[in-house]
Order: structure tokens, then sequence, then C-alpha cells
């Protein structure tokens, strides 16, 4: 039998369902009792599913009102690019330092196939939702290489943010294929052992979308 979750984290779920399927719309303040009464909990467990939500960037809290979507600002976009760029790069230099074991072997198959199903969406449907999957899980896949919870946990929390951006970037004309040929970079890098080249290369991977974002928001 299923166990039943804390109401805080029935909460939590069920909102962050309906924020990553497009239930809520930006610029909206939605009604903390209307949400509390469709989900089937008290107003206590749906304050602390927003709270945590608030803290996750998902939300912000309007006094008095409810919530409302969170709007992205610049310090938002440097601030997940700088985590991106420490976490990201410290990884990819481990693994590039590992390039001859199996534990790193397999990561490149996967990573490979990962690159082949990029490509084939470039070349054939252009689709921005199918190929930010196939990013997100490229990343992921270097974030769980080093089986560290901590940064896993912590990569998940922004995940929802890093999803936005990349789609945002990869609606510029050409980006779609900068960014494949800029995870080639990054997998050659890893793959041939260039544990003074990958940094570098993960950072350029980081640097141009960011200041796509910056340019959308300015």
């Amino acid at each position: 039998m299923k166990p039943i979750l804390p109401l805080q984290l029935v909460a939590y779920e069920h909102l962050k369902d309906m924020i990553l399927n497009d239930t809520f719309d930006y610029g909206v303040v939605y009604s903390e009792t209307k949400l509390s009464k469709e989900i089937g909990v008290s107003r206590t467990p749906l304050r602390d599913a927003i709270q945590r939500l608030v803290q996750e960037k998902y939300i912000d809290i309007i006094p008095s009102k409810g919530f409302q979507l969170h709007q992205m600002d610049e310090k938002d976009i440097i601030e997940t690019y700088q985590f991106r760029s420490a976490l990201e790069g410290f990884c990819t230099v481990q693994i590039a330092k590992d390039y001859q074991t199996d534990k790193a072997a397999c990561l490149f198959s996967d990573l490979s196939e990962l690159l082949l199903r990029q490509e084939k969406i470039h070349t054939t449907t252009g689709s921005i939702e199918e190929f930010t999957l196939y990013d997100n899980q490229f990343h992921i896949k270097i974030i769980d290489y080093l089986d560290n919870n901590v940064f896993r946990e912590a990569f998940a929390i922004q995940i929802h943010m890093i999803k936005r951006l990349a789609m945002q970037s990869l609606s510029h004309e050409g980006r779609m294929q900068e960014t494949l040929s800029e995870h080639y970079a990054m997998f050659n890098a890893m793959k041939n052992g260039e544990t003074e080249n990958i940094y570098n290369v993960t950072l350029q991977h980081m640097d141009k979308p960011k200041n796509m974002n910056l340019q959308d928001i300015l």
C-alpha cells in the first residue's frame, strides 16, 4: 500500500504539477482559499507549500491577496548561470579526469545518445520543447555522474528556472545549432580528458545564453 504523504507535501506536489503543466497564467493573482478547497487541504499546509515554492522561485506572494507566478529578473538570470557555471564546471573537470574509467565510458555512451537525439530534432522538427528536454537530460547526466546528493538536489531545485531560460534562449535564431555545437565541444573535451580546457568550454556554453536571456528582459 502506498504511504500517505504529509499534507504539506501533497499540496506542494499538486501546486508544482499545476505550474509545470501551465495551469496558471503570468500576471494573475491566485487565491489560497480557493486552491485549498480544490486540493482538499487546509490553508496551513497550503501556505507551507507556497513558502517552499517561493524559495524555489516558482511563485511570488502578493500580501493579503494570494500568489502569482514568479517573473524572472536580471538577478535571477545572473545567479542561475553563476550557479550552473560553478556546479557544472566542477563536474566536467572531474569527468575529464576520469575519462579512461568504465564509469566515464558509460556516461559518454549516454551523452552520445542524447546528442544524437538533439541533432535529430534540430534537423527535423526544430521543436524547442523537445530539444530542451534532451538538453536538460544532458546536463543532469553530468551532474549525476559524481553521485553527490547535495549537487543532485540543488540542481533539481533550479531545473524549472534552467528550463525556462533554455527555452527562452533557444527561441533566438541559430541558438539551437550553437547549443548543439557547444554540447559536442563539452562532450569531446571530457571524452578526451582535456582537464585544462573543459572548464573554459563549459563556461563558454553558459555565457552566450546568459547574455541572450538578459537582453530579452532589459
